[in-house]
């Protein structure tokens, strides 16, 4: 089930992303193409921590969901993060700085 979920999300984001893509600047693009590369690297490693909790068993497998569901999140923030400093950048308005 997380499968097809990631899968059609991916689905998603890459038609919007498409469609998104031609109004943005180069600069905003790499930027995004950055925050899109820390959202697939707090994804990958929050699955190998959820695989690893399973393998543990019931207890540890719940303990590495929530610290798994906490990777996610940051990495999924920090990313949100990222892509709305680069829209606010090849606007001209100032960014945040994260923290």
């Amino acid at each position: 089930m997380k499968t097809i979920l990631k899968g059609a999300m991916l689905a998603v984001v890459a038609v919007l992303g498409l469609s998104v893509a031609a109004c943005d600047s180069k600069t905003e693009d790499a930027a995004e193409d950055q925050a899109q590369a820390v959202r697939e690297s707090a994804d990958a490693t929050a699955d190998s921590m959820e695989a690893t909790g399973e393998a543990m068993g019931d207890a540890t497998e719940k303990a590495m969901d929530a610290k798994a569901n906490t990777v996610r999140d940051a990495g999924e923030k920090k990313a949100d993060l990222m892509e709305d400093n680069a829209d606010k950048a090849d606007a001209g308005k100032p960014v945040k700085t994260p923290g």
